[in-house]
């Protein structure tokens, strides 16, 4: 059981990197160049890892490995990006939320993976609390800001789901820094065409892309992955609700938004999903014939 616990403190890693993203990117980072803030984040936290794994790609990972990039960072990321701008943090990350349910609607019809009792009865218990976050947020809400948190969790649910589904005996380190070196490098050509020069930052502003880089990105996703492969999946997926406590939490200090009593119960009751859910069987494994597979509730998560 000590374990356990210790491999879902490294898995919540991610979503709580994730869910300060937002307001990092809010605050520090510029408006206008979402492409170049995506490129910024992939491609040198992609370079840091293959640097780790030294390892290259070989057989259908070189078009797998793209594909994934682009479903799991590069398209996932401008989204993100985007919505960080347009949506309180609170919002926009209670919105990515919602990837646990996504990604069963996905996982079911795509990989035979049906949703365990407990697994349900936490992912309801999780969602009210979400809910209640969004529900009583502050500040205004922009169509298109929802609009890309919703396509960006579809693209990041159904990464998950191929990455769940093309999964090998190859080290898990090496796949992630593929997939983010493709998915920054493609990102990389598109900025400079459409945004121009990379954008000029302050010394905050550098220091905000290499945190970001480092530790919401590389790190985080290989926090994200490492508790896919040893947790049953629904369990990942709820721990991924951290995301919103965090945005709503640093949105609070960092941000100056409100929080009310419904939000505090709301976290709250993420948090006691979490825990219960948590503390599963001890006969139940990771693995498609048990839970639904989920590894999307990053960012901002995720940004």
């Amino acid at each position: 059981m000590e374990d356990k616990w210790r491999l879902v403190a490294v898995t919540a890693v991610a979503p709580v990197a994730w869910g300060a993203t937002y307001v990092v990117t809010r605050h520090l980072l510029p408006a206008d160049a979402p492409l170049w803030g995506a490129a910024l984040r992939a491609l040198p936290a992609g370079l840091l890892l293959w640097a780790l794994a030294r390892r290259r790609p070989r057989g259908e990972w070189w078009w797998k490995a793209p594909l994934l990039g682009m479903l799991n960072f590069g398209a996932f990321f401008v989204l993100v990006y985007v919505a960080a701008q347009l949506l309180p943090s609170s919002i926009a990350s209670s919105i990515m939320a919602l990837a646990p349910l996504a990604l069963a609607g996905l996982a079911w019809p795509l990989l035979a993976q049906r949703p365990t009792v407990r697994w349900a009865l936490g992912a309801i218990a999780g969602l009210v609390g979400v809910l209640l976050v969004i529900g009583l947020g502050s500040g205004s809400v922009s169509a298109v800001g929802v609009a890309a948190s919703v396509v960006a969790l579809f693209a990041s649910s159904l990464g998950a789901i191929l990455t769940t589904r093309w999964r090998d005996e190859t080290p898990l380190l090496a796949t992630t820094s593929w997939q983010l070196t493709a998915g920054g490098a493609v990102l990389v050509v598109v900025a400079g065409v459409s945004e121009g020069p990379p954008p000029r930052v302050d010394a905050a502003g550098l220091t905000a892309y290499a945190g970001i880089a480092v530790i919401a990105t590389a790190l985080a996703f290989v926090c994200w992955f490492t508790g896919l492969r040893h947790l049953p999946a629904g369990t990942v997926g709820l721990i991924g609700l951290l995301n919103p406590v965090t945005g709503v939490l640093l949105g609070v200090v960092v941000g100056g938004e409100s929080l009310v009593l419904p939000q505090v119960l709301g976290i709250l009751l993420v948090l006691g999903a979490i825990a219960v859910t948590s503390r599963s069987r001890g006969r139940e494994r990771p693995g498609p014939s048990r839970e639904v597979t989920t590894a999307a509730s990053h960012g901002p998560s995720s940004p």
